[in-house]
């Protein structure tokens, strides 16, 4: 089975990458949605609920900075430059992904105090839920494309070359060419003279009318491709 780019990179580097780019990112931006539900269900902007989300606002925000300049240098800008997506599900997924997590760090900038700073609490929170849900859908749509197997849309990746070439180097024959070539060694044989068949059976012993393949010297009408195999030495 084909992989997207980013199912392979949560694949590869086991377990690392898995906890690096979804494990760490999720738990985050998890308990960033429900310490904001908690907020604003109950509106108690202290204690250590407040201070967790704002924490996991910061965190994921600043962690996701990391991971997205890390996916644009070593993937997206040198997968676009080879031309090797692989089909249109790879980019989605990928770039789902990365806009998944732009909300994220709007998050953490309304923390620092660098945007939003003339709306009240109750305001941000409503901005947080908001930003929460934009990363929920783009990273549920990452995760569906991510899993779409490309060759479903006509990528061709290593293993179908693998099995094509593998094809390719098994010769296969129809019972009907099979058949076909048997009446043109019969013929041949039998438009043969008296006095060429004698030279045929000096050269190579005949047995039942076949051909050995070990035994004697092979008759130049065969060296000169002039007379089919028999089915002795047909490859099936």
């Amino acid at each position: 089975m084909n992989m997207t780019h980013y199912m392979e990179l949560l694949a590869v580097n086991q377990p690392w990458n898995l906890i690096i780019f979804m494990a760490i990112p999720v738990i985050l931006a998890e308990t960033l949605a429900i310490t904001e539900l908690y907020l604003l269900f109950t509106r108690k902007f202290d204690g250590a609920l407040y201070y967790l989300n704002r924490f996991a606002g910061i965190a994921v925000g600043i962690y996701f900075i990391g991971i997205i300049y890390y996916i644009m240098t070593n993937a997206v800008i040198p997968i676009t430059k080879a031309g090797e997506w692989r089909t249109i599900v790879d980019p989605i997924a990928v770039g789902s992904y990365v806009i998944a997590g732009l909300p994220l760090i709007w998050i953490a900038l309304q923390e620092f105090g660098l945007v939003n700073r003339a709306l009240d609490q109750m305001d941000k929170l409503k901005i947080h839920a908001i930003c929460v849900a934009l990363f929920l859908v783009f990273g549920h749509i990452a995760m569906i494309a991510g899993m779409v197997d490309p060759s479903i849309l006509g990528y061709k990746g290593a293993s179908a070359h693998q099995m094509s070439s593998g094809s390719d180097d098994h010769e296969f024959c129809h019972p009907e060419e099979h058949e076909k070539m048997m009446k043109q060694h019969q013929q041949m044989m039998g438009n043969m003279t008296p006095d060429q068949m004698k030279q045929m059976q000096k050269q190579v012993p005949m047995n039942g009318g076949q051909i050995p393949m070990g035994g004697g010297q092979m008759p130049q009408q065969m060296k000169n491709g002039q007379m089919p195999m028999s089915n002795q030495g047909h490859n099936h």
